[in-house]
């Protein structure tokens, strides 16, 4: 297969991120010590070069909240240099009074397509990122994610299954808006138990026409390249969404930490074999080029 789309990927400068140059802290991707380093333009390309992935859409990598701008701006130069990536998702704080002014000055950037502020909350310390676990019920963060549909930019969500009835709320409520679920919904607990509430809050996710799922990330909690669980999550997301709202994301260079580029790209190819040759050209092209135009 030719002409894949990378629809989330990263590179980075360690220095600019917190959590890359500040003591280490545990990480819900485990350790961490082999990409606590630059990962430039150069080496995503070299990673790549095998895989015949064509196009990329970059997904923004938490630096510090006030440098929203600067982490942009620095994207654009990396793809002014290389021509890659072929997008951008960047950082707003959606909590703010009035996000628009944030939104204002990225809209200067052409490859902007779309903002994530990460939502999800976990009992387990180790894998939460937001503040509280209800932010998607929150009236102002509702507010200031509907103001998105005027940039026609998308929102990556990003949510664990307890989260997924809030989410499907905010999606509700912004109907003008398109969200990407980012890593096909965080499946975190593989247990019988833990599955169904999984595939219950994805049921509820994709009943919202506004909501895709992204195949990104499928390592995270495995921590290891797993076609089988790969496939077993494909399957299911096009179950439930359907090929026109499945999309694949590589989520490199984390996934780097138990695997190649390559042999990712393989196991995605292996894992959505069994869909028809249209949902497969969906999944890792089609799809992502209509929702980042590219």
């Amino acid at each position: 297969m030719t002409g894949i789309v990378d629809a989330h990927h990263h590179i980075w400068r360690q220095a600019d991120l917190p959590w890359l140059s500040g003591p280490m802290q545990p990480r819900i991707f485990g350790p961490y010590e082999p990409i606590r380093r630059d990962y430039p333009m150069s080496e995503f390309l070299a990673d790549n070069a095998p895989s015949g992935v064509e196009k990329s859409v970059y997904v923004q990598v938490n630096w510090a909240p006030e440098r929203f701008e600067d982490e942009v701006a620095w994207v654009h130069q990396q793809a002014d240099e290389t021509g890659w990536p072929h997008a951008v998702v960047g950082y707003a704080d959606f909590l703010a009074d009035d996000v628009r002014p944030q939104l204002d000055r990225l809209k200067a950037y052409p490859l902007m397509r779309g903002i994530r502020m990460q939502l999800h909350w976990h009992e387990n310390q180790m894998y939460r990122f937001a503040a509280q676990p209800d932010l998607c019920l929150n009236a102002t963060l509702q507010r200031n994610i509907g103001y998105l549909a005027d940039y026609d930019w998308i929102f990556e969500l990003q949510v664990f299954s307890p989260q997924m009835a809030g989410a499907a709320d905010l999606a509700d409520a912004c109907p003008d808006v398109t969200f990407v679920l980012q890593h096909a919904g965080m499946l975190e607990d593989t247990s019988t138990q833990g599955r169904a509430a999984w595939q219950t809050g994805m049921g509820m996710l994709s009943a919202c026409p506004n909501v895709v799922c992204k195949l990104s990330g499928l390592g995270t909690f495995v921590h290891r390249n797993d076609p089988a669980h790969i496939g077993e999550m494909i399957t299911t997301a096009h179950a439930l969404f359907g090929k026109d709202r499945c999309l694949f994301g590589s989520n490199f260079p984390i996934e780097k930490l138990w695997t190649s580029y390559a042999d990712l790209i393989d196991a995605y190819k292996k894992g959505a074999s069994p869909l028809r040759s249209e949902a497969q050209t969906a999944i890792f092209s089609g799809t992502a080029e209509r929702i980042y135009r590219i």
